[in-house]
């Protein structure tokens, strides 16, 4: 009979989750005791055929009932099922027939392995009875947070912060990926939470390294918290020449005419900040 499966758990990072990693993970085995052979007996000895069940591991008990005599077949209890019985046992197992010991198992971590998902080692659990096979090793994969990326299925996200000035006029930025910083060019007139997507740039698939998901980046927009006196200028121009200012004279016609004929959004947002060169 195959023997039973061990489990245990490994911490890994985010970047090992994506791209894979080896492990190295040290385990308790049992293994065949070198003493008795893994008979469980002393040397110059053998275990004995159980005398209750007769060496068939195990016993039949018989009862009547209203519907006849019913037969209850259980494991012996004297031998435990194996239908041997060890008068004198080995004194370096115990009667067991195994010694344990601990060993250093090297763990493939695949990539783009999930948290809570588990990888296989076979033939690294339990031993085997009556000549069965060992039991597999079932390790846990726990993923570590990131401070930046999350993840959902094969794509990553993220949040980039940007500037004021940045999503008016326009520019480059740089995203950080799994990969490393890419940059990335910015529309004028982008507003806050807008969706980009890098695409390629997300989890491999765990069937085909080959196929990645991608990467989804929402761009915040940044209000300045401290600001010079120069900045400060710079924005009451901008908010002026907007027509959203709130000192504006409206009643005044000459401004009233130049309000109609003001000119695009960001022709005037260019000129308050390229006022202050």
């Amino acid at each position: 009979m195959k023997g039973a499966n061990i489990r245990k758990s490994i911490r890994i990072t985010f970047e090992e989750a994506v791209f894979g990693c080896k492990k190295e993970l040290e385990v308790i085995l049992k293994d065949p005791c070198t003493t008795c052979g893994g008979t469980g007996a002393k040397p110059g000895t053998s275990p004995e055929t159980c005398p209750k069940c007769g060496g068939k591991g195990q016993v039949v008990y018989t009862s009547q009932s209203f519907f006849g005599t019913v037969q209850n077949v259980q494991t012996c209890p004297n031998c435990g099922g194996s239908g041997k019985v060890i008068k004198e046992k080995c004194t370096s197992c115990s009667g067991t027939g195994y010694t344990s010991s601990k060993k250093k198992i090297e763990v493939t971590i695949p990539a783009g392995i999930d948290n809570g998902q588990s990888v296989r080692i076979r033939e690294k659990g339990e031993p085997g009875t009556n000549g069965g096979p060992r039991g597999d090793l079932l390790v846990e994969v726990n993923v570590s947070r990131h401070p930046i990326f999350q993840r959902q299925d094969m794509h990553i996200f993220s949040t980039v912060p940007i500037s004021f000035a940045q999503a008016a006029l326009g520019g480059d930025v740089k995203i950080q990926t799994v990969d490393g910083a890419v940059i990335y060019n910015v529309k004028p007139g982008t507003k806050t939470d807008t969706k980009v997507r890098l695409k390629g740039k997300g989890v491999p698939s765990l069937r085909n390294s080959a196929v990645r998901g991608d990467h989804y980046v929402t761009l915040v927009i940044q209000t300045p918290e401290k600001l010079s006196a120069e900045a400060k200028e710079a924005l009451r121009r901008f908010d002026e020449l907007s027509g959203n200012s709130l000192h504006q004279n409206d009643s005044n016609p000459e401004k009233s005419e130049k309000k109609t004929k003001r000119k695009g959004f960001m022709d005037k947002v260019k000129e308050a900040f390229e006022g202050e060169e």
